[in-house]
C-alpha cells in the first residue's frame, strides 16, 4: 500500500453527509474529504454548502454539492435518483441534519413543532434508508453512521420533543443494522457526539461560553477513526467531554 493510500485511506470511497452547510455536518465532509472520500453535501443552504465545498478544494480534497430540503416531501427521492445516475455504490452515509424543537413541557408542545421535527428527524431518517439502501448494498464496505443525543435513552425535562425523535431515529437505525447484517456489507454505527460547539448548542444554551465545549472537528476526527475501525453492527457509543461548561456573566 503507498504512503498516499496511508495518509487517505478513504480513498476511493463515495460518501454523502447530511445537514452539511455548518456544524459537524461540514467539519465531518471536510474530515471525509481530506481522508480521499469524494463528499456529497447536501443541506438546504446552497449558499453555506459552497463554502463548505471550496474549502474542500482548497486542501485537495474533492465534493458535489447538492441542496435539499429533506423534509420536502420527494427531496429524498430525487437525491437517491440523481445521485444513482452518476454513481453505483454509496459507502458512507452520515446522517447528520437534525432540528431542535422548542425546549417546553411536554403539555406545551406545539403540534406544528413537533411534526417539524418529527419529518427531519425521524421521517427523512427513514427516506434516507430507503433511498440510498440500494447504493449502499452495492459498496463492499458500507457504512452508515448516525449522530444521535443523550436525551434519546436519556430523557430530559423540557427537552421531550426532541428526545422522542431522536429516540425513534436511533431505533430505525438499529433495526436496520439488524435486518442487513446478515444478507450485505453494510455496518450501522450509532454516535453521541456530546456537548459541541454548535448553532443547535447555542440555540439550547444560550448562556454558555462556546469556548467551554469541544468544536464540531474532534467529532469529525472521530467519525473518521469510526470508519476506520471494524466494528460489530449495530454499534453505539458517545464522545465524552469532561470539562464542566462554563456559563458567560454580565458585565
Amino acid at each position: 500500500m503507498s504512503e498516499a493510500v496511508n495518509n487517505k485511506p478513504l480513498t476511493g470511497q463515495l460518501a454523502l453527509v447530511t445537514g452539511a452547510s455548518r456544524g459537524i455536518g461540514a467539519a465531518t465532509a471536510k474530515a471525509l474529504a481530506a481522508a480521499g472520500a469524494h463528499v456529497i453535501l447536501t443541506a438546504r443552504a446552497g449558499k453555506d454548502l459552497e463554502g463548505v465545498e471550496q474549502a474542500i478544494y482548497e486542501t485537495g480534497g474533492s465534493a458535489t454539492i447538492a441542496p435539499v430540503d429533506l423534509a420536502e416531501p420527494d427531496g429524498i427521492a430525487r437525491l437517491a435518483a440523481a445521485i444513482g445516475r452518476r454513481w453505483d455504490a454509496l459507502d458512507i452515509l452520515v446522517i447528520n441534519a437534525a432540528v431542535l424543537p422548542t425546549l417546553t413541557p411536554v403539555w406545551q408542545i406545539e403540534p406544528k413543532d413537533l411534526s417539524r421535527a418529527m419529518t427531519l428527524n425521524v421521517l427523512a431518517t427513514q427516506s434516507l434508508i430507503a433511498g440510498f439502501d440500494p447504493m449502499l448494498k452495492k459498496s463492499t464496505d458500507a457504512r452508515v453512521i448516525g449522530v444521535t443525543s443523550s436525551v434519546a435513552a436519556r430523557p430530559r425535562a423540557y427537552w421531550g420533543a426532541y428526545g422522542a425523535t431522536k429516540a425513534a431515529f436511533e431505533n430505525l437505525l438499529d433495526a436496520y443494522a439488524q435486518e442487513v447484517r446478515a444478507i450485505s456489507a453494510i455496518r450501522v454505527a450509532i454516535l453521541d457526539p456530546g456537548a459541541t460547539r454548535t448553532a443547535m448548542r447555542a440555540k439550547a444554551y444560550p448562556g454558555e461560553d462556546p469556548t467551554s465545549v469541544k468544536p464540531p472537528e474532534v467529532v469529525a476526527d472521530h467519525i473518521v477513526h469510526l470508519l476506520g475501525e471494524s466494528f460489530a453492527s449495530p454499534h453505539r457509543e458517545s464522545i465524552n467531554q469532561p470539562r464542566e461548561p462554563k456559563v458567560l456573566t454580565p458585565g
